[in-house]
């Protein structure tokens, strides 16, 4: 039987669906467009006939007239839309898309979410018979928007043809216009002239419609390695309610092992537990389930349901072990800077904006009082400095064949903006425009790019080994090209200039850029990752976290002192900056930082110290000590303090700031008046009402961060309130104590499953027919053995509310020393974290508190 391959899968699924993508126009949102490029989807969608891919919620009339393939003439009549969301949060662009293009006879609808989860998802409309009933109301919608158009449609007609007259239908796409509305759509209808006669009257033309499930939308970093898409609702959904044991909407809640009345179930199980389950079924595969963890659990106890109930009868599937872990179980290691190659360049590149967060949603109805928070995840496409290449001057002079030709195409396609220009400003525009294209090539390497699978094999690399391959395949390519370097016998890692000078020579033409695009982006994100100030900013934090992890076998007063030095010192980066009499000081560590090294100082407490005080690991003294640090830090820098916690009184701090500064110059001397003798009584008044409201002020500010160091000592409380967590492992002592040889919860989980020890806490869900043999015939000796997660061939490990590169390369090293090459470890998680990701969740935008 074939091994397990996620990328091979989810091609095997798009060809599934070849008949229904053939001859259309394909519309993916933001999670499919995301993940389709992870899969290298789309030179399998060429082949199979799509006309183009288009952005869902950017669509346009003129998507109508782009075409892949040469063969099709004319307007299409049919549109594919796969979104990854809930049909009732993807409705708005659906609506908008047929607006926008209304030659379209037929609609075929996939989505990523099933018909059960839909009408299990407690803010879905929807009922069990959802995707039915979305057909008719998808219609309903439409054909009012045809009777509220179809009025106005002969006006329309015409003054689009009188528009049309002047710059040829194309001056939206060259300005960049967005169609944002429906109404505001239906003026750019390129195609009106096929829905209204000559006499004004709409023709009467029925759309059909279809929705269908799709389930495998996914990011394959490699064919064993998957998060979820980052604007997914799956992703997105809210994995904890907000309740005593919970840190964030975005993770699972604090396991305490208690069971749980199964009333309020968070809609992000829900969600991932149907994921799974269509998972596994594409990949026929027959699950045994173990979980860890109260959100695993739930999630494990409705993946056997499904199981039980649904996969009757079929008995040709492969054996596999599925582990379900939540990720509040170690929070420590997706915080901390470990040696990891991609983790340095996931933190250090900057990645594309959301877009549906950077769309207005003037339709879309105010969240209601007890509906769900939707987790704001980072999208996984990070934005690579492709333009950096190519210098300054070599824009003006055109000097590359490539920069000739996208010069060429932009001056051309903007003509009009150019014609009645100076040289001096047409040259300005013809720049800018063609740091834009390069900006097209920016976008994130795909996983399977030109055949080679870089992702995976950088998967398990540290930083110093991930620099090396990469030169190595750069040479590789040049000498492929046969591209002479003279690198001089020089072994070691090459400047940023060198390398430059070499992707100038590979990038010299456009088929070679485009052959090599893979590696070319894999090269710059390398030079940017390993260039100032990430790297010293890196190196900052490691070398922190080093001396938390070091402090913690210390005292209790020696790591609190620890952390207000970190804070203290966070304070001295602003003042270095304004003196421009100092060089500014790049490897300091700002205030969000320091917040970072605090919450890993008190998670490190809480396992060092549980017990030296009641409400946390620190004394009260200890913890006053660090509460005034974060007060004074906020007071003289609350620029750098825009934080969840502190929201709506940055701007007060600000001015107060403002006004401190504003005091300490010298006053003005003014000429005196004849009131000169109310100043006194005057001056009396607006010194109380100040004094009250800096009170006022101090004492907000003091509320917030007290609730503040309630957080830090939840995070304290894990290991305590947690069975596994407090009763250890078997054998933990071997994976270390200090930073160097530290190892996470998954590589530990791992390692003592796979030697067959018993796991505190760890549960086995078996299915109703187990269940059945256990209670009912075990007294016969007829009842079920458990079944080892270590005897499976292929297993299965999901980390709940995300995972990091770093966990994923532990899991490989724990499986590769177990000894059995038999063995196919797929690792998967909510998204992918970084330390940056963490903090965001934990006292960013995505948090409770």
């Amino acid at each position: 039987m074939a091994s397990a391959d996620l990328i091979r899968s989810c091609i095997d699924s798009i060809r599934q669906i070849s008949d229904q993508l053939a001859d259309s126009i394909l519309y993916l949102d933001a999670g499919c467009l995301e993940a389709f490029h992870f899969i290298g989807a789309f030179p399998v969608l060429l082949e199979l006939g799509v006309h183009a891919v288009c952005s869902l919620e950017n669509a346009s009339p003129l998507d109508m007239t782009t075409s892949w393939n040469s063969m099709f003439v004319g307007p299409t009549r049919k549109v594919v839309i796969i979104t990854s969301r809930l049909l009732s949060d993807a409705h708005r662009y659906i609506l908008r898309c047929l607006g926008t293009n209304r030659t379209v006879l037929r609609c075929i609808i996939f989505t990523s979410i099933s018909e059960i989860a839909h009408s299990a998802y407690i803010d879905s409309p929807l009922g069990p018979d959802a995707f039915n009933e979305y057909e008719s109301l998808l219609i309903q919608d439409y054909e009012e928007l045809l009777k509220k158009s179809g009025k106005r449609g002969l006006h329309f007609h015409q003054e689009r043809e009188a528009e049309a007259s002047e710059n040829d239908g194309w001056a939206d796409l060259a300005s960049g216009a967005s169609y944002q509305s429906v109404e505001a759509s239906s003026k750019g209808d390129i195609y009106a002239d096929d829905l209204v006669n000559v006499t004004g009257k709409q023709e009467s033309k029925k759309l059909l419609v279809s929705v269908h499930h799709f389930p495998m939308i996914l990011c394959p970093l490699s064919p064993r390695v998957f998060v979820l898409p980052s604007e997914g609702t799956v992703a997105e959904a809210c994995l904890s309610n907000d309740s005593d044991d919970s840190v964030s909407p975005g993770l699972p809640s604090i396991s305490t092992g208690l069971p749980s009345d199964g009333e309020d179930v968070p809609p992000g199980a829900t969600l991932t537990a149907n994921f799974l389950y269509h998972l596994a079924a594409k990949m026929d595969l027959k699950m045994e389930i173990f979980s860890l963890g109260d959100t695993s659990r739930l999630i494990g106890k409705m993946l056997m349901d499904m199981s039980s109930l649904y996969d009757v009868g079929r008995r040709n599937k492969r054996s596999a072990g599925l582990l379900l872990i939540d990720r509040t179980l170690d929070l420590l290691t997706p915080c901390c800077h470990g040696d990891s190659f991609l983790d340095r360049l996931f933190c250090s590149l900057p990645r594309r904006e959301r877009i549906s967060s950077s769309l207005p949603a003037k339709s879309s109805p105010a969240p209601k009082l007890g509906t769900h928070i939707k987790v704001q995840r980072a999208p996984l496409d990070i934005r690579i400095p492709f333009g950096t290449i190519f210098s300054t001057d070599e824009h003006a002079t055109n000097s590359t064949q490539l920069s000739e030709g996208i010069g060429a195409f932009i001056s051309g396609w903007n003509a009009g903006a150019i014609v009645n220009e100076s040289s001096d400003h047409a040259d300005k525009i013809i720049t800018s425009a063609l740091d834009n294209g390069y900006s097209l090539l920016s976008g994130s390497f795909q996983s399977n790019c030109a055949g080679a699978n870089y992702l995976e094999t950088l998967l398990d690399r540290r930083a110093k080994d991930g620099a090396i391959l990469i030169k190595k395949w750069l040479l590789e390519t040049l000498q492929h090209e046969n591209i002479n370097v003279n690198l001089k016998g020089r072994p070691g890692l090459l400047s940023a200039s060198e390398i430059h000078a070499m992707l100038k020579r590979l990038a010299q033409n456009q088929m070679s850029l485009i052959q090599n695009k893979g590696i070319i982006q894999l090269v710059l994100a390398a030079v940017l990752a390993l260039s100032e100030p990430h790297n010293s900013h890196w190196d900052a934090f490691v070398n922190a976290e080093k001396i938390l992890s070091i402090t913690s076998l210390d005292t209790s007063q020696s790591l609190s002192s620890q952390i207000r030095d970190f804070i203290n010192t966070s304070t001295s980066v602003r003042s270095n900056e304004q003196d421009r009499r100092v060089r500014p000081s790049q490897n300091l560590l700002s205030f969000q930082d320091a917040l970072l090294l605090s919450m890993i100082g008190y998670i490190l407490a809480g396992e060092s110290f549980p017990t030296s005080a009641s409400s946390g690991p620190f004394s009260w003294e200890e913890e006053h000590s660090l509460k005034e640090a974060i007060v004074d830090a906020v007071t003289e820098n609350p620029s750098s303090a825009k934080l969840q916690f502190l929201h709506g009184l940055c701007n007060e701090l600000e001015a107060k700031l403002n006004e401190q500064e504003d005091s300490a110059k010298p006053p003005k001397v003014d000429a005196f008046d004849d009131q000169w003798g109310s100043w006194d009584d005057e001056e009396a008044d607006d010194q109380n009402e100040q004094a009250y409201g800096d009170m006022q002020l101090k004492l907000e500010l003091r509320d917030r961060v007290d609730q503040l160091f309630k957080f830090f000592n939840k995070l304290s409380s894990l290991k305590r309130r947690n069975l596994t967590l407090r009763e250890g492992l078997v054998a933990s002592s071997k994976y270390g104590s200090d930073a160097d040889t530290r190892k996470g919860l998954l590589y530990k989980l791992l390692t003592t499953l796979l030697a067959k020890y018993d796991v505190p806490g760890l549960e086995y869900h078996s299915s109703a027919v187990g269940r059945f043999l256990k209670s009912g015939f075990g007294r016969f000796g007829l009842g079920q053995a458990k079944p080892s997660f270590g005897d499976q061939s292929v297993l299965l490990v999901f980390v709940v509310g995300g995972i990091n590169n770093l966990e994923i390369r532990e899991a490989m090293e724990a499986v590769a020393e177990y000894g059995r090459p038999d063995i196919e470890l797929i690792v998967g998680g909510t998204t992918l974290l970084t330390p940056s990701d963490m903090f965001d969740l934990l006292l960013g935008s995505s948090s409770y508190i």
